[in-house]
């Protein structure tokens, strides 16, 4: 057996349905929509979970239980090579980050990852440091500092 010789299994391969192909194709005309309705228009859309108005099952059960989602921690991700735009020996934090656009959005804190390099000497007081990004900073001469987390009052960038 060799590579020209593979074949798919019978019955992995389906014909693609051809639409509006004649009506002799059984699947011509009204292409398989049916008569009037919503769904025959065309770009008609609807979401998941839609129930023609009738009240959606999600909505008609009732909220119980523990939600995990209420108690994660989130992190801004900032890379090591976004802060070699910074000058040599300068204190970087969440303020100074937010000032050059690398540190947008709600979330608990920012997060220093190890991509890229470091050849500045810098001092970083964020909320979290991979392992990797804390030996690249240290590595580079500089130092970082971990600041306690604000769970309560989510970071937010200056508009």
């Amino acid at each position: 057996m060799r590579l020209h010789n593979l074949k798919p299994r019978p019955g992995a391969k389906h014909r693609r349905k051809r639409l509006g192909q004649g009506e002799s194709s059984g699947l011509g005309k009204t292409s398989g929509r049916g008569h009037k309705g919503q769904h025959s228009r065309s770009g008609s859309s609807f979401r998941p979970g839609f129930e023609g108005g009738q009240m959606p099952l999600i909505r008609r059960l009732p909220k119980r239980g523990f939600n995990n989602a209420q108690h994660t921690t989130t992190y801004i991700p900032v890379n090591v090579s976004s802060l070699d735009r910074f000058d040599d020996g300068s204190v970087i934090d969440i303020k100074v980050l937010q000032a050059a656009g690398l540190a947008n959005g709600n979330a608990d804190g920012v997060k220093i990852l190890g991509l890229g390099e470091l050849k500045k000497k810098l001092t970083v007081k964020v909320q979290s440091f991979s392992a990797s990004a804390k030996a690249k900073i240290e590595g580079a001469g500089g130092s970082c500092e971990v600041t306690p987390l604000t769970k309560e009052k989510k970071v937010k960038a200056d508009a």
